[in-house]
């Protein structure tokens, strides 16, 4: 239960999360490189129509085989989770809470650092550590916390336990 990570506060939801199950997330992002490359934000529907596409192209090019190329493309896509560094988009989760309209400001709960307060729109582009060289973060964690800009990079907010919505 240490690991498990609540928002709560002025909103319609209290939700709780469980970092450990974000690694089989499609979105999570890789903070080696998240920071370092523009951030492109693409429509979701379109990358969606993207990709179905470029499989559909696939499987009728080559058939419902997988080439040894996809194999190899797998192989290293779960090689890549087993040693990779991790992060999730806070946005989506403060949405599912539902902040109530006269909700403001985001407290970061830190179980050894102090509290940090944001505005709501500055917490909604932070982004959730959860994995270093394919480790959960057990030291400091559960999660530490980025903001999207990766301006605390080297410094991230640590041993974050729950945001308080207020």
């Amino acid at each position: 239960m240490e690991n498990i990570i609540s928002i709560k506060g002025n909103v319609k939801f209290h939700i709780t999360l469980d970092p450990g199950v974000w690694i089989f997330d499609d979105r999570r992002v890789d903070l080696n490189t998240y920071f370092d490359q523009a951030i492109k934000r693409a429509d979701a529907l379109e990358e969606y129509t993207k990709s179905i596409s470029k499989h559909w192209d696939r499987e009728i090019m080559e058939g419902a085989v997988f080439p040894p190329t996809l194999k190899s493309e797998k192989k290293f896509e779960k090689e890549k989770v087993l040693t990779g560094t991790f992060g999730i988009p806070l946005a989506p989760f403060l949405k599912n809470a539902e902040p109530n309209e006269d909700a403001k400001t985001v407290i970061l709960i830190s179980s050894s650092e102090g509290n940090v307060e944001l505005s709501l729109e500055e917490a909604q582009g932070m982004i959730l550590g959860f994995s270093k060289d394919g480790k959960p973060l057990k030291e400091d964690g559960p999660i530490h916390a980025y903001f999207a800009d990766g301006r605390n990079y080297s410094n991230p907010f640590k041993n974050i336990t729950s945001f308080q919505i207020q």
